[in-house]
């Protein structure tokens, strides 16, 4: 290799004396694509950005119940002493697509109605009733609402939910509705129509109900849009939601499943969706915070950069900050917890679901805390202190 070779490879990546010590490298004029890599990743990648995390059952009516789905919760928020949660619910086991699908329940989440629970403590929870429920025969949520998530902006409450007109078939393609209401407890006012929907450009092959089948794909969201999140930044409302592809392909990291955002200048719309979608490569249910004057995102189950904390400065252009172990599904955040504390503190407690069947879920919480350093037992760490576990364990709630 010539001398300006080796300069310009050590300039390019700015290869100082700590670097090189910092990761190890063994000559820093031959360099690996692992290395190089690595060396493109943020500087400030550290600890403050990483979790584990355990997950409990929860008490009272929020506990599992035989032949009860409740699943999907929204994030918690505070008022007049009480937590409150929202989540989809519905009775019965599902029967799949091979029947009649006029009257069946093809999944846990069709013919479902959005209820809400209240807490003292986060622990013990008492079922207040239904929210919001599906529409009259025709409207565009007559099947099934679900899938909520909560905001709170003015002092008005406003819930947005995934919906499904019946017939609910392989290829049907639902949308995002909303509701909003003065109280938590309601009653609650509906939007119309849909506040968002899939995008209109793919084309399916043949009649046949094969949601693989397409003629051309279309846009990241050509078939559902789903697991809808408002959050006000920078004076307006972004509505982040995962897009499902039509003839949605399994990738090298799973399926495929990227997010979106919509940005409206009000609650209420309309939602313009952004011209740089997707902005994710990976994810599923969607959970983001605002966070350092950005917005940050946990990415999980689905797609190459699954089980990532992500962060935006814009709202739409993330980068990866810290892989986790995994994380709790469909979280619900504590929106109560002050975000701007850490990255991860908006994560330290709150509620997730678990399938104890594929017909019935439950809601149960989690919590969450940081790992200082890891140890063998009885290593010394590095403040000089003797550790008695494998890994040195702080802020834990």
């Amino acid at each position: 290799m010539s001398a300006d070779k080796k300069t310009n490879l050590r300039e390019e990546y700015q290869l100082t004396d700590e670097i090189i010590d910092k990761f190890g490298i063994s000559n820093p004029d031959k360099l690996s694509a692992a290395t190089k890599r690595a060396l493109k990743w943020p500087r400030d990648l550290g600890k403050d950005w990483f979790f584990e995390y355990e997950v409990y059952d929860l008490k009272g009516d929020l506990a599992y119940e035989e032949g009860v789905v409740r699943r999907d919760p929204s994030a918690l928020i505070k008022v007049d002493g009480l937590y409150y949660v929202w989540y989809t619910r519905s009775t019965g086991p599902s029967q799949g697509f091979g029947g009649d699908i006029e009257n069946d329940k093809v999944f846990p989440w069709d013919r479902c109605d959005i209820w809400y629970a209240t807490s003292e403590d986060g622990v013990t929870w008492k079922e207040q009733g239904p929210a919001v429920e599906r529409g009259p025969k025709g409207a565009y949520d007559d099947r099934s609402v679900f899938t909520v998530e909560i905001m709170v902006h003015e002092g008005v409450y406003y819930l947005s939910y995934q919906t499904v007109k019946s017939p609910y078939t392989v290829r049907v393609k639902n949308q995002i509705g909303l509701a909003w209401s003065n109280s938590p407890n309601g009653p609650w006012t509906k939007s119309e129509a849909p506040i968002l929907s899939p995008a209109d450009n793919g084309i399916w092959e043949g009649e046949e109900q094969n949601r693989f089948r397409v003629k051309k794909k279309g846009d990241f969201d050509s078939h559902k849009v789903h697991d809808p999140c408002i959050i006000p930044f920078n004076g307006k409302f972004h509505l982040y939601y995962k897009g499902e592809q039509m003839g949605e392909e399994i990738t090298f990291g799973g399926r495929q499943i990227r997010h979106g955002v919509a940005i409206a200048d009000h609650p209420k719309g309309p939602y313009i969706k952004s011209e740089y979608n997707p902005i994710s490569n990976s994810g599923h249910e969607i959970c983001v915070w605002p966070y350092n004057n950005g917005v940050a995102a946990l990415i999980t189950t689905d797609g190459p950069e699954k089980n990532t904390v992500q962060w935006s400065p814009d709202g739409i252009n993330f980068e990866i900050k810290s892989v986790v172990k995994g994380a709790p599904h469909a979280i619900g955040l504590n929106r109560t917890l002050d975000n701007e504390k850490g990255p991860v503190e908006i994560l330290r407690w709150g509620v997730t679901h678990k399938y104890m069947n594929y017909d019935y879920q439950y809601i149960r919480g989690f919590k969450t805390w940081t790992i200082e350093n890891h140890t063998a037992p009885g290593e010394a760490t590095k403040d000089g202190t003797t550790s008695d576990n494998n890994s040195v364990i702080t802020d834990k709630f």
